[in-house]
């Protein structure tokens, strides 16, 4: 009989810690007293987007990968308060919270954004910085296409097994194994009044407006890794290649035959240029 695939959550601890006005919760690897490293998802994800990753560097690190603020089991803001700049206040919060002077900061998709902007707002808190298939401006239809999702209701499904069948990524091309994103599916919904949804705000893709953070990249110290998927329609090579330069000590790398989900598509490809630069 073929055992059940485990996964990287099986071996954390479930971690919650009061940020401001906020309960934040995130997923624990590693001994603190090691060196911060911090994994930031994307847009409507959640912490276990790293489950394939973070335990790599276990041995190493003091880990944690955060659900953001409204999303997973993170507390959703009331009234609402998705802005870099929140984002931003919630990271120096964990960091303290965790006795964390500086860290390594990973960040995939709109968790990029945030970490190029945190990591520009305060560079003497970042050792080392990853962007993972992220871009420092948001184009504006793609800005208001998210605001036309945000402005409608979490779609409701009468069981478990309908919501984890209708779960899809976006944008929706993937390499990931089919165990994995029903792993995702599964862990990221929640039961609410008989039917399940998923566990995220939707206010959040309502009322963001990320900043433009071309400005900010010549502000980031720190050494920059910048990693795309060759087949990513979000991150362009030339336009990777523009932040690499405009970054003052950035490098590029691309991971070939995925898209922009690189975390799942190839986790084990991302741990491996992750290790050296780490």
């Amino acid at each position: 009989m073929n055992r059940p695939q485990a996964f990287g959550c099986e071996l954390a601890r479930s971690r919650r810690l009061t940020v401001g006005a906020l309960s934040l919760h995130g997923l624990e690897w590693g001994s603190p007293g090691r060196p911060g490293l911090l994994f930031l998802h994307g847009g409507a994800a959640h912490a276990h987007w790293f489950d394939a990753v973070a335990p790599a560097f276990a041995d190493r690190f003091h880990v944690l990968s955060l659900d953001q603020r409204g999303h997973g089991e993170s507390q959703w803001p009331d009234p609402p308060a998705y802005q870099p700049e929140d984002f931003s206040r919630d990271l120096v919060g964990v960091m303290d919270a965790l006795g964390w002077k500086e860290m390594v900061l990973v960040g995939h998709s709109m968790g990029g954004h945030n970490a190029m902007c945190f990591a520009a707002w305060h560079p003497a808190r970042v050792r080392r910085l990853v962007i993972a298939d992220s871009r420092p401006a948001v184009p504006v239809e793609r800005l208001w296409e998210r605001q036309r999702r945000g402005s409608r209701p979490l779609r409701r499904h009468g069981s478990l097994e309908a919501a984890v069948a209708a779960f899809r990524l976006l944008p929706r091309e993937t390499t990931a194994r089919p165990d994995l994103l029903a792993h995702l599916a599964r862990v990221g919904l929640i039961e609410r009044d008989g039917k399940w949804t998923y566990r995220f705000d939707p206010a959040c893709n309502g009322t963001r407006k990320p900043v433009d953070a071309w400005p900010l990249l010549p502000k980031i110290e720190c050494p920059t890794l910048i990693v795309r998927g060759k087949k990513s329609p979000i991150l362009p090579r030339r336009m990777g290649e523009e932040m690499a330069k405009t970054i003052p000590r950035a490098t590029i790398a691309e991971i070939p035959g995925v898209y922009h989900h690189l975390v799942l598509d190839t986790p084990a490809a991302f741990v491996g240029l992750l290790e050296p630069f780490l």
